[in-house]
């Protein structure tokens, strides 16, 4: 009997301890909730309307598209700069390019343009418990301005908080034409180091005008020089064999590392700045692309482009990350068809509009310079819709410190983040662009261009760069194709913007 009165004993005991640790009012203890992954997915020179969710007709991006439709399209989406290096500047730092005088397209030798002691967007996010990654085009600049190739490369990606790198140094088509991983050229042979020159050649190196019987692609003189793979390049390079890329896997290899990164930490949260280098020049798509379009090779890599998404969507899913990343889709800036290479990108175009119903491309001070195709989508968390908002690369910064729960402002970045979620359409009230160095200014649907002397080369080029020797005032609202000069009929609405414009700018932005 007394057995049973002890064991009974013993029950109850253990029946109020377990009691005292149940919560209270029979909840459930919370699981702390995980901060989102964030992806960054950034196209090299996609136009307005080279995408189907953006009215494209010729072309079909389904995956892309899918995330337009399935999150937020914004109409009024905007990189800093119609150039590249400007605009990963201000991606990277929440600070408008023309404020950093090196802010302009560089050559494959020029120094990292990001001083190592900024504020940076992956700085911030690394600080609050993200693994940070970049995969893709550079073109930030890398070391002190003296780069020894065949040793470790710094400063660099990790000196401005990204833990992994794998990326190329400048573009596609300028030397040195390898992969960096981590500080260091991937797959190199010690035996036979790279030296790189953008002055002058090395004793016994093909060139595109010295040696046109050895190309598959011609270029122009600017793009004569570095025969590699049978593409001439800018810029001379010689040594480092086995570590040369081949073009036309380029797009699989930063796929892979893309795919490599998000499955090494996805039991944490992750930031990945995934760079595509499509449909920059020179257009190489795979073999598997090549002809897919019809309308040669830079509607194949823009199709291989969309593929990669789908594939890299395909990861995420699988690993079940979908309803915890947030994706963004945008481009460095607008379109351009003739950029250096003959590759009939102009011959076969067709009923095609890159920039839509936009006007300008790339290095144009128009609309189509800089606005760009701009998609938010996390699953189960953004609804489907289109936003009129203007919202800028440059306030990724704060809008994705906020997300991570860090108070971050820049002079330039802007809180948008519900903007970016979909939850307010209040977005920038004005947003200062540049193109080739020179700035104009957009504030509500107005967009000022003081007068400028364009770039000769381009001009020479038929590109339309936006530069005129007068005044230049559009309604957007009523003129979305910029074809109606108001600066004469409308002086007091012109005063107006250059005030505000030069408040931001300063009186002398020449």
């Amino acid at each position: 009997m007394k057995t049973i009165q002890v064991i009974l004993y013993i029950l109850f005991l253990a029946i109020m301890v377990s009691c005292k640790e149940m919560p209270k009012n029979n909840e459930m203890p919370k699981k702390e909730k995980r901060l989102p992954n964030i992806v960054f997915i950034y196209a090299d020179d996609l136009g307005y309307g080279d995408l189907s969710a953006y009215g494209a007709t010729e072309i079909t991006t389904p995956n892309i598209d899918n995330l337009a439709i399935s999150g937020i399209k914004f109409t009024n989406g905007y990189a800093t700069s119609a150039t590249c290096t400007p605009s990963r500047f201000a991606l990277l730092t929440g600070v408008y390019p023309w404020r950093n005088k090196d802010a302009k397209i560089l050559p494959g030798t020029a120094p990292l343009i990001i001083d190592t002691a900024q504020v940076t967007l992956p700085k911030i996010l690394k600080s609050q418990g993200y693994k940070t990654a970049v995969v893709g085009k550079w073109h930030l600049g890398l070391g002190n301005g003296n780069v020894d190739w065949n040793s470790h490369i710094a400063p660099g990606p990790y000196e401005v908080g990204f833990d992994y790198s794998y990326i190329m140094a400048a573009t596609q088509d300028r030397v040195p034409t390898v992969y960096i991983k981590d500080g260091y050229v991937d797959n190199l042979d010690l035996n036979d180091p790279i030296e790189v020159n953008y002055e002058q050649n090395f004793k016994g190196e093909p060139t595109g005008t010295d040696n046109p019987e050895l190309l598959k692609m011609k270029g122009d003189l600017q793009h004569s020089n570095s025969i590699v793979n049978g593409v001439p390049r800018i810029g001379y390079m010689t040594g480092g064999k086995s570590a040369k890329w081949i073009d036309e896997n380029m797009a699989v290899t930063f796929l892979a590392k893309a795919q490599n990164f998000v499955k090494a930490h996805k039991k944490e949260p992750f930031f990945l700045y995934y760079a595509l280098q499509q449909p920059h020049v020179p257009r190489t798509p795979n073999p598997r692309f090549v002809g897919a379009s019809g309308m040669g090779p830079r509607g194949d890599v823009i199709l291989e482009a969309d593929w990669c998404v789908g594939e890299f969507l395909k990861t995420l899913k699988n690993e079940g990350l979908l309803e915890n990343t947030l994706i963004i889709v945008s481009s460095d800036n607008g379109p351009v068809l003739d950029d250096g290479y003959e590759d009939q990108a102009v011959e076969k175009l067709g009923k095609h509009t890159p920039s839509g119903r936009l006007r300008g491309g790339k290095y144009s001070l128009f609309e189509a310079g800089t606005r760009v195709p701009f998609i938010s989508y996390w699953k189960g968390q953004i609804a489907p819709g289109i936003s009129n908002a203007i919202i800028s690369q440059v306030d990724l910064l704060s809008s994705l410190s906020k997300l991570a729960g860090s108070e971050v402002a820049t002079q330039d970045s802007q809180n948008l983040l519900d903007v970016l979620l979909g939850k307010s359409d209040q977005g920038r009230e004005s947003l200062v662009l540049e193109a080739t160095s020179r700035t104009a200014f957009r504030q509500g649907n107005w967009v000022l261009i003081p007068p400028y002397d364009g770039p000769k080369e381009l001009k020479d080029k038929g590109i339309e760069t936006g530069n005129f020797k007068e005044f230049q005032l559009y309604n957007l609202n009523k003129d979305i194709g910029e074809q109606e000069n108001l600066a004469k009929s409308n002086l007091e609405k012109l005063q107006e913007m250059m005030t505000t414009f030069e408040a931001i700018r300063g009186k002398h932005y020449k």
